[in-house]
């Protein structure tokens, strides 16, 4: 089952004693020979010279422990002057931290990202099971693909048939049951509100009567379940048969994350803007049925209402934040969808393939079931997941920004909150560390950036495979592996 949920502690000022000395004689000499013209010119002072003051060499900004996470401002210019870890003294503090409890073992790669050199790599080209890093795949294609402010439409149209409304799917799956909240990504398009609207535009042309609802959930293809995901894993909620139509991200409530979602969602989305629409409706003199159809709206249908999405950027964010399933793969169809292909999984992890390659990352290993890391048969290398994070951070196209946001930070936010937090041997990294969390049940990964102590941004993949089932020991690995980039300078 995947399971995914990050930015810095403070850093003790780094004090070396032989760059200290030299000033501390300096400034004693000074004070010892200002002592005599000190007394020639105030006769009246005989106390011995005041001791020299040595003030601490101050913490980087980025290193001070934070107490909430910081507005979205992004990564500031990178200065080519800040050293470079030594690749020596780097791999010396890592391969300690990199051993697995018990069974398996992990791969890791490091890169500067400025100059793209690799500056540790144990089996980074070797191909793994990722587990939700895929999700970092997705979510490229996804902002490579389609426009980051491009926005998903949900619309209510006059059916076919007399007295038929048909409730269609355009791919927002983060609708909530109630009005439409511009300022949120889930609930941005609320059913009531489309509901509201519905029964405004029935009356100006004079509708009344018998209303019924349908759902149109057309826009999706193929199988509705891959079949490489374990029954277990739906049955527990991981993910649900996807559908163009969804409240909550399928759920049936917002605040639970977890347990059974909703098999139908286009379904329970046309009941629950029925149900709406029924009681809006009833002042107008419109009745409407409790029975809730299926069909597909014709071409050329009259819109009655409309709600738009958050951002294709903003729902990247979420997915990455909340490391969701049903989103993911959701994305991966909108992103088929706009390169032309058909919204179904394998158009989905098609158009994954074809986007990353685009970005001039080898593909040739790698191997996509599914779009969200839910599957163990997806194999993806740690060079290659590096590489994509890499690309998000300073990379020449500047859609791939839109990710980092998403990114969970150490011991703050998604689904590294707790995670690096006090007490732990890991706290060191809190706040520094912003990556992607992994988790199946014989599978971790973490890959993310760092900008270490001496203002050199770094990215990273750690993947472990083979791992035993329920060891207590390999999460806090990783997490002291990535403290220790953000611990550097390792010179």
């Amino acid at each position: 089952m995947t399971s995914t949920k990050g930015a810095g502690a403070a850093r003790a000022p780094r004090r070396f004693l032989g760059s200290d000395w030299p000033l501390a004689l300096l400034l004693l000499l000074a004070v010892a020979l200002a002592v005599p013209a000190g007394v020639s010119l105030i006769p009246g002072f005989t106390g011995p010279p005041a001791p020299a003051v040595v003030e601490p060499v101050p913490t980087p900004a980025w290193q001070q422990l934070p107490t909430a996470p910081a507005a979205r401002t992004g990564i500031l210019p990178l200065q080519a002057s800040a050293p470079v870890p030594e690749p020596a003294v780097l791999a010396a503090a890592l391969e300690p931290q990199l051993k697995a409890d018990g069974d398996g073992d992990f791969t890791a790669y490091v890169q500067d990202a400025l100059t793209g050199e690799v500056l540790f790599s144990r089996g980074g080209t070797d191909a793994r099971v990722p587990a939700s890093n895929t999700k970092l795949l997705t979510a490229a294609a996804a902002l490579h693909a389609m426009d980051p402010d491009h926005r998903f439409s949900t619309t209510v149209l006059q059916g076919a048939e007399p007295g038929t409304v048909v409730l269609r799917g355009g791919g927002d799956v983060l609708l909530s049951s109630g009005e439409s909240a511009p300022g949120q990504v889930l609930g941005r398009a609320g059913v009531a509100t489309l509901a509201a609207d519905t029964v405004a535009s029935l009356q100006a042309a004079g509708v009344t009567g018998t209303v019924t609802v349908h759902a149109d959930d057309s826009l999706f293809s193929g199988a509705a379940l891959n079949p490489s995901w374990l029954s277990g894993d739906v049955e527990a909620g991981e993910v649900a048969p996807l559908f163009p139509l969804a409240l909550n991200s399928a759920r049936y409530n917002a605040a639970v994350t977890t347990g059974p979602r909703p098999q139908d969602s286009a379904m329970a989305t046309a009941e629950v803007f029925a149900a709406s629409l029924r009681n809006l409706g009833a002042a107008a003199g419109l009745t409407v049925t409790s029975d809730v159809g299926r069909s597909v709206a014709p071409a050329d249908a009259p819109v009655l209402a409309e709600a738009q999405s958050a951002t294709v950027a903003e729902q990247v964010a979420l997915m990455l934040q909340t490391s969701d399933n049903y989103l993911a793969e959701v994305l991966g169809r909108m992103a088929a969808l706009a390169a032309g292909l058909p919204a179904s999984n394998d158009g989905a992890t098609s158009v994954v393939l074809a986007e990353v390659g685009k970005l001039g990352i080898s593909t040739d290993s790698m191997v996509l079931a599914d779009v969200s890391g839910l599957t163990m048969d997806n194999r993806v290398s740690a060079a290659q997941l590096t590489a994509v994070v890499l690309a998000m951070t300073s990379g020449p196209d500047p859609r791939l920004r839109e990710a980092l946001p998403g990114f969970p930070v150490a011991a703050l936010t998604g689904t590294l909150d707790d995670r690096y937090v006090a007490g732990q041997d890991s706290a060191g990294g809190a706040g520094l560390v912003r990556a992607k969390t992994g988790t199946l049940n014989t599978v971790l990964a973490l890959s993310g950036y760092v900008v270490d102590a001496d203002g050199r941004l770094l990215v990273f993949s750690f993947v472990g495979n083979g791992l035993k089932a329920g060891a207590t020991g390999n999460k806090p690995a990783l997490d002291r592996a990535a403290t220790v980039l953000a611990g550097c300078g390792c010179r």
